[in-house]
């Protein structure tokens, strides 16, 4: 329960940090090494249905690291990016949170050093989510989907996003820019 409690504290945080546009406050949260990745997906009947969405290294959304994400974030706040100027109002709603403590070789095959994963306790967190944007008079986008993280302790005993995979529900996004954290 306790475990629980403190993920369901730090996802609250971060959508309060993303909804307050304290982006930088949001970066802390992730380790040096995060992979951010949000896979496209196609329809497929039901017998392909695990072709519906695209492998690493494929076709995706977002596939970031933190030093990218970081670069983003400097370029809002330098107001260079005109679709963010004026800026979006979202709100991130996170829910059905489920977290369990992830084997070494888990996250090992995400990407994680064998150092990294036996120095370090991992845990996987499932959540789902629905972001609502909104900016300028008319432009509004609604997102859904579910994200698996990978999440490590930190030498300091805080928990950080190591790893991050976003699925959308849609397959094609009618957004005019996808400039939306998740």
């Amino acid at each position: 329960m306790e475990l629980h409690f403190e993920v369901h504290v730090l996802y609250a945080n971060e959508a309060r940090y993303l909804d307050g546009d304290r982006f930088g406050d949001w970066l802390d949260l992730f380790t040096e090494d995060l992979v951010y990745w949000a896979p496209t997906r196609t329809n497929r009947l039901r017998r392909q249905q695990r072709l519906s969405v695209s492998a690493p290294g494929g076709a995706a959304f977002f596939d970031e690291t933190k030093d990218s994400l970081a670069w983003r974030v400097r370029r809002f706040e330098s107001g260079m990016a005109w679709a963010e100027d004026p800026p979006s109002r979202t709100r991130h709603l996170i829910t059905n949170l489920l977290v369990r403590p992830a084997e070494e070789d888990e996250a090992v095959e995400q990407g994680v050093s064998e150092e990294t994963a036996r120095e370090h306790a991992h845990y996987v967190a499932e959540t789902g989510f629905l972001v609502y944007r909104n900016r300028l008079e008319h432009e509004v986008d609604l997102y859904s989907g579910g994200r698996t993280d990978l999440l490590r302790r930190e030498a300091d005993g805080s928990l950080r996003v190591a790893r991050r995979t976003i699925l959308l529900e849609q397959n094609v996004l009618l957004a005019k820019n996808i400039s939306t954290f998740f």
